[in-house]
């Protein structure tokens, strides 16, 4: 039976009630129907969820969905057994109970497609497991969905060594991949290709822009005056709203505060319990609590499409954050503030966060273990014999295979011909490399707050998109407008192609940082995203003048 693209908008209209296709979802479904796989960057709220869920109740199989958190999946499954009026969605996590588990499994490899489970979603630290990989691989699997594929990527702002596993799996399925997210510059989009050797897919990038959210920092010297500010501001604010902090501590403290002025308040953060987590997302979801204040645990995947404001009490770690913290706003096209609270000090903060140590005895060990083997070793077997939690095995294996030391294969990891003491010196490079990236990260959050130009043309010149002309919704815009000015620009889109020697996305060769990417300008300075470095910000002047960069021949 062949399917067609008639039948995906029949399923949308009959199990979803969406009479209409967005033109970047249709032209994401054609390619799966086409057996390719599809990377998709498209903005919170964009509908990206409906590119595999489709599909997926169209065609024969099951569709393995990765999810990095565990109340995600329950909301995505729960979403589509109500939608489709059976339980065809189920949750596989460590959480459940083995009764529960054994429904799921048994489900998924049901001979009968009209009571088959049409999705498994799973967290990525259970692909690592050699007995769930096997059980997947004996499925009849139509496709694997990769949900914030950004974590696959050290690139990427929120990198998580568990998805490594990720690209093992997918090989081995052979079947069509679906990589979402709503965070990938360029050069992060190229690593998710490798990391899950998606070979042939189609790119499908819906932009950033977010236009009907309004952009404002508000700046503070003093941090007793910067809290008092936030407290009274979400007072003043018609929610539902976010507020986001950066420590657990000021969480509390806010949402105590908050509750005792009358406002329907609660905290969401890793030190409360499972059941009191999941108590605060049911009631912000159905209305009875109107601001949640949270660290930015909260609100990944959270499908509540009326929240007026995202207010941050601190600076985020990268605007790659920031971006997907504040896409939880307006929803539903309706407008939503995105309020930053901003004082310079904060930022110590955020660097001592980006800073990263390494085990060197640890590194020296592992790699020592893999050279006297001789020969591949999977994981499994590397977690029988280190001794070594999941999660800080996979992170000292990525060391090792992103810096060269160890290979990754079909059939495990082996160390290259090299000196343990060259192994781990070049892990250790790769790890400050890394440090290195996430404080340019900060760095550039702080400029975002600090700039006197457009926030949006800023913020969209980031992730490497331009916008033509201030965007007359930031207060920057505002502040001008009102002073009679014309708005400052702040994205390459404001200049004609003649005033810029390189247009955004090029890639570009600085002799001191090797290659990178242009993202951007504002104001006479470019952007450049560098592998080596992060981002860096040059004088447009001063790089045509000595000459600083240039352009990467493609296919070089």
């Amino acid at each position: 039976m062949t399917i067609t693209l008639h039948d995906l908008r029949s399923t949308a209209a009959s199990t979803f009630g969406w009479e209409d296709l967005r033109p970047g979802q249709e032209r994401a479904m054609e390619a799966v129907l086409a057996g390719r796989s599809v990377l998709c960057v498209m903005p919170t709220g964009s509908g990206k969820s409906a590119i595999y869920q489709v599909p997926a109740l169209t065609l024969p199989g099951v569709a393995v969905v990765v999810s990095p958190l565990i109340a995600l999946q329950h909301d995505q499954a729960e979403s589509i057994n109500e939608t489709s009026g059976s339980v065809r969605a189920y949750v596989i996590n460590s959480g459940m109970r083995k009764t529960e588990l054994d429904a799921a499994w048994d489900a998924a490899a049901d001979d009968d497609e009209a009571t088959r489970a049409k999705f498994l979603f799973l967290a990525p630290e259970q692909i690592a497991r050699d007995d769930v990989a096997t059980r997947l691989r004996s499925l009849d699997v139509s496709l694997v969905v990769v949900d914030e594929a950004h974590c696959v990527a050290s690139w990427g702002h929120d990198f998580r060594p568990d998805y490594l596993q990720l690209g093992h799996l997918l090989r081995d399925l052979r079947v069509p991949v679906v990589a979402l997210t709503a965070t990938a510059s360029h050069p992060v989009q190229t690593e998710i290709a490798e990391r899950l050797h998606l070979a042939g897919h189609a790119v499908i990038v819906e932009g950033f822009d977010r236009p009907n959210l309004t952009l404002d920092v508000v700046q503070h010297v003093d941090g007793a005056e910067k809290e008092r500010a936030v407290r009274d501001q979400v007072l003043a604010l018609e929610g539902p709203g976010l507020v986001y902090t950066a420590t657990k501590k000021s969480a509390n403290a806010l949402a105590a505060e908050l509750q005792e002025r009358g406002r329907r308040a609660d905290v969401y953060h890793a030190g409360r319990l499972k059941k009191e987590r999941q108590a605060v997302h049911e009631g912000f979801l159905d209305g009875s609590i109107d601001v949640v204040v949270a660290t930015t645990a909260f609100g990944m995947g959270i499908d509540k499409p009326d929240v007026r404001f995202v207010l941050h009490a601190d600076i985020s770690d990268s605007l790659d954050s920031y971006y997907q913290e504040i896409g939880r706003g307006g929803r539903d096209g309706l407008g939503s503030r995105a309020i930053l609270h901003y004082r310079p000090e904060d930022l110590s903060l955020r660097r001592f966060f980006a800073a990263k140590s390494v085990n060197r005895t640890r590194l020296r060990e592992l790699f020592a273990f893999l050279a006297a083997r001789g020969k591949p070793v999977t994981v499994r077997k590397l977690k029988e014999l280190s001794g070594l939690p999941p999660r800080k095995l996979a992170g000292l294996l990525n060391l090792l295979v992103a810096s060269g030391a160890v290979g990754d294969g079909v059939k495990g990891y082996r160390a290259r011909r090299m000196s343990t003491s060259d192994a781990v010196e070049a892990a250790v490079g790769q790890a400050e490399r890394r440090e290195r990236i996430d404080r340019s990260r900060v760095d550039m959050a702080r400029r975002y707050a600090e700039t006197r130009g457009c926030r949006r043309q800023f913020l969209l010149a980031y992730f490497g998109e331009e916008l033509p002309g201030a965007c007359g919704n930031c207060d920057n815009c505002f502040r001008q407008e009102q002073a009679g000015t014309v708005p400052e620009s702040a994205g390459a889109g404001a200049a004609s192609q003649a005033d810029v020697p390189f247009e955004v996305d090029t890639v570009v060769e600085h002799p001191e940082w090797g290659r990178g990417t242009v993202m951007g300008y504002e104001d006479g300075i470019i952007t450049v995203l560098f592998g080596s470095v992060g981002y860096k910000t040059l004088s447009t002047e001063l790089v045509e003048e000595k000459e600083l960069l240039a352009t990467v021949p493609s296919g070089s």
